[in-house]
Order: C-alpha cells, then structure tokens, then sequence
C-alpha cells in the first residue's frame, strides 16, 4: 500500500489560505482595536526612550549586542509559535506570527539598557535576573490577560531561564568580540 504524502503545491496552497484567513482575521479583530495600538506604542516608544538615553559613545558595541539578542529572540519566538508552545492572538502586522512589538522593541530596549549600564558581570547577572523575574511573572501574565499572548503548551516558569541565559550568552558573545577586535588594533 502506497502512502500518500502532500505535494510541495498542496502546501503552498493551504499556506496561501492560512495567509487569507489570518489578513481577514487580522482586518476585523486587531487592526485598530485597544491591543493593536498598545502594541504600537510598545514597539516605538521604548526606541525613542533608548535614542535619549543611549551612550553614543558606545553605540555600535551596544547596537551589536541588541542586533544579535534580536536575532536569538525572533529565533526562539518563531520557534515555540511553529511548535505551539504559543500563541499571538493579536499582532500588529499580519503577516509576521510573532510579537515584533514585544521581539524588537521592549525586551531589546531594556537589556541593552542592562549591557550599557551593568558592564560589570556580577551586576549585569543580577540586573537581568530582576528583569527575567519581572518579564516572566508581571510582563507576561499582563499580555495574556490582555489577549495578546496565549500559552498553548508552556508555563511562565519556562520562561525564566530563558530570559537569563540569552542575555548572558549575547553579553559573552559580544565582549569576546570586542576584546578581539581591541586585540587586533593594539597589535
């Protein structure tokens, strides 16, 4: 007996269906509704914030140290979407399934925030623990209850750990590339 698996069309298809139902979605339920607009500002008002308050100095260390926690945290969003870990009920913009606003706005404002203000590790750990536990039990319990974010197959708890080791490992990363990039320059 001969299985029948789906063609690379029948999925292009059903894709192409799943794009419509989400753009109908999107149009009648959050394109101008409360969460929408909350998600607007939560996406540029933590930027403007950050442009004031940046160390200009230091901006292109502190720019790669958000750049590469954004390419973690887009990875790791679209990953527990795709495997139902997650939900986004309300997006601002219908065709990416993960929470820009929240991916590249509020959580990389506030750990680069941490990276310029705590270059110390010991203060830089404990600061980012306070903003874990903050994320993890007030940020995220307060987007769900809103209806923005739905745990499909995750507890809060989860998160934690997350929070903590992807900025540690970012903060590692980038400061093993400067030392490097200074160590070429006095050579």
């Amino acid at each position: 007996m001969m299985e029948k698996y789906p063609t690379y069309k029948e999925i292009r298809d059903v894709h192409q269906q799943l794009y419509d139902m989400r753009l109908e979605y999107w149009i009648s339920h959050d394109l101008f509704s409360f969460q929408w607009w909350l998600l607007l500002l939560v996406l540029f008002i933590p930027w403007i914030i950050w442009w004031r308050f940046v160390d200009k100095k230091r901006i292109e260390q502190i720019l790669l140290f958000g750049t590469l926690l954004t390419i973690l945290v887009m990875t790791l969003d679209d990953f527990g979407v795709e495997k139902h870990l997650w939900s986004y009920p309300v997006q601002l913009l219908h065709v990416i399934p993960r929470l820009i606003p929240i991916d590249q706005g509020i959580i990389i404002v506030v750990h680069m925030f941490l990276y310029q203000y705590f270059p110390n590790w010991q203060k830089f750990i404990i600061s980012n623990i306070v903003i874990a536990i903050i994320f993890t039990f007030v940020f995220e319990p307060l987007t769900v209850w809103l209806g923005i974010y739905k745990l499909e197959s995750w507890r809060y708890i989860y998160s934690l750990p997350i929070y903590i080791v992807k900025a540690v490992l970012i903060k590692w990363l980038v400061d093993e590339i400067i030392l490097k990039r200074k160590g070429f320059r006095i050579k």
